[in-house]
């Protein structure tokens, strides 16, 4: 039997662990505060345990409140999904399918396929969740996605297959200032005094191997100064005369004036996106959105094709 009164509790214990305070969490909830107190005292007691520390600076998680906090919010979200997944049935749509993508495909690859998706799948509703590459396999396998567009090569588990779908060489982002910004084209190798601003390897170990890779192939190991989490923070971090940053030659669009890219000598390529799905899982919609994929070569015949 499904227990409301505890899913109820747990859902109550997320919003004071994220607001981290009663009364913003009895806000965001739209009920009183004192209501709300003794329902987590109620938590408390059937768990036998202390969730929350009070004090003048707010609400705290204990260690046991802060070690089942990610259990809740993943229970929250499949939750969410079961209602959305009842709502669209009630209202006679044929399914979900969720879609988990890095920030740079969202902009790019995703917008012509969900526009063809929702052309010939009127019924279909897409959800679309945000998500670094290093998350993708992880949530592939736990099935909290059905795909993913990411920054993904190579082997990814026996039970997850991946497609590339777009490529791009590598062009060097740098300060206007730079020495070498009159250069036309640059040698890899002239890069060895630099300090580089590089993708973040917790976001994308694949795509942040492969350009250290192609630095030590051309004699040095790159001196990186500052990772973070996006292209976007790269070239910004350029711009504010933190290094240099190695990056796909079609995001120059992303520089501001007083960041130029330039082009590298060797033909350096690096997958921008691929498409990953779970082979464990019986979806013919998957099956279907791959095959369009999979049937337009990727890159811009793709985007092509899905317009």
């Amino acid at each position: 039997m499904i227990n409301f009164r505890l899913i109820r509790h747990l859902w109550l214990f997320l919003a004071v662990a994220e607001e981290q305070h009663f009364g913003r969490a009895a806000r965001r909830l739209d009920m009183s505060q004192p209501p709300l107190t003794e329902q987590i005292q109620a938590l408390e007691q059937a768990l036998k345990v202390k969730l929350f520390e009070r004090s003048r600076r707010g609400t705290q998680l204990t260690p046991i409140g802060a070690a089942i906090l990610p259990a809740v919010r993943k229970f929250a979200e499949q939750l969410e999904r079961l209602e959305l997944s009842v709502r669209e049935a009630v209202a006679g749509r044929s399914g979900v399918l969720t879609i988990g993508a890095i920030s740079s495909a969202m902009l790019d690859v995703l917008p012509p396929l969900v526009e063809r998706l929702k052309s010939e799948y009127p019924q279909l509703t897409i959800s679309v969740k945000e998500i670094d590459s290093v998350e993708a396999v992880p949530a592939l396998e736990a099935g909290d996605i059905d795909l993913a567009f990411a920054r993904l090569e190579g082997e990814l588990g026996g039970t997850i297959q991946s497609l590339p779908l777009a490529q791009d060489r590598l062009a060097v982002a740098m300060h206007r200032d730079n020495a070498l910004a009159g250069t036309s084209r640059i040698r890899l190798a002239s890069l060895a005094d630099q300090d580089f601003v590089m993708f973040s390897r917790q976001v994308s170990p694949v795509y942040f191997d492969s350009l250290v890779a192609s630095c030590r192939s051309n004699g040095f190991s790159p001196r990186i100064l500052h990772e973070v989490r996006s292209v976007a923070s790269q070239v910004a971090f350029v711009g504010c005369g933190q290094g240099i940053a190695l990056v796909p030659a079609s995001l120059k669009k992303l520089a501001p004036e007083n960041v130029v890219f330039r082009p590298l000598k060797e033909n350096v390529s690096v997958v921008t996106t691929a498409v990953a799905w779970s082979t464990g899982r019986d979806n013919p919609l998957i099956d279907a959105v791959v095959a369009v994929l999979g049937s337009t070569g990727g890159g811009p015949k793709m985007r092509k094709v899905l317009r």
